[in-house]
């Protein structure tokens, strides 16, 4: 654990905070199965497009949050399997943004196309991490079939299991996807400028969402 929080500490700090928000469900609601529900957390970190006006930060709080213990563990397992390896490759600060707006990119694909459901979880930033480690095999011409059975896995569990974020995951791949473009470009000034002009895109739409611009 020491060795991993080395090679990736925003990752094994994404996993804390994560694990810590839970634990703190789960005092709430005085409940280890049934975290979620009973926590005044929990319902204040959920998205939900109602309610958005009056909670923006939700955006990124909910990727944060987790319905159970089952919830928890295995998103925080794929993000164990797959975040080191995209943060080592872009190192701490650059990931920490991607991964960021990579929550803000889910949050704004179910307010746009599912605004009534109300959704937590990282899954949607983990997608863009799988969408983004496609990218990375492809910047150093490695064999490109794991990754993208990885995708098509994860891309046919959301659409074949009943309670998934659908369009939360596919709004995460979608911006991984075009992180995906820029952050892999050899010249810096190239990645921060992609990384930029996608959180300015992503602000304007969650801020029309939230009712800032009127």
């Amino acid at each position: 654990m020491r060795s991993y929080l080395k090679q990736a500490p925003v990752t094994a700090t994404v996993i804390a905070f994560c694990a810590l928000t839970w634990a703190a469900t789960a005092i709430q609601s005085h409940s280890l199965t049934a975290s979620y529900y009973g926590s005044s957390l929990a319902y204040d970190w959920t998205l939900w497009g109602p309610d958005f006006e009056a909670a923006p930060l939700t955006a990124l709080s909910a990727g944060f949050m987790h319905i159970d213990l089952g919830h928890l563990a295995v998103n925080m397992f794929l993000l164990l399997l797959v975040g080191r390896e995209i943060e080592q490759a872009l190192g701490g600060a650059l990931y920490a943004c991607v991964y960021l707006l990579s929550l803000l990119g889910a949050s704004a694909a179910m307010l746009g196309m599912d605004y009534q459901t109300p959704t937590v979880g990282a899954s949607g930033a983990i997608y863009a991490l799988l969408a983004l480690l496609v990218g990375l095999y492809n910047s150093r011409g490695m064999d490109l079939r794991a990754p993208i059975v990885l995708v098509v896995a994860n891309v046919a569990y959301t659409f074949l299991m009943s309670g998934v974020s659908l369009w939360g995951h596919l709004g995460g791949l979608f911006t991984g996807v075009i992180l995906a473009f820029f952050v892999f470009n050899s010249r810096r000034g190239v990645r921060w400028t992609g990384v930029f002009t996608v959180f300015l895109a992503l602000s304007f739409f969650l801020g029309l969402q939230a009712g800032f611009w009127g």
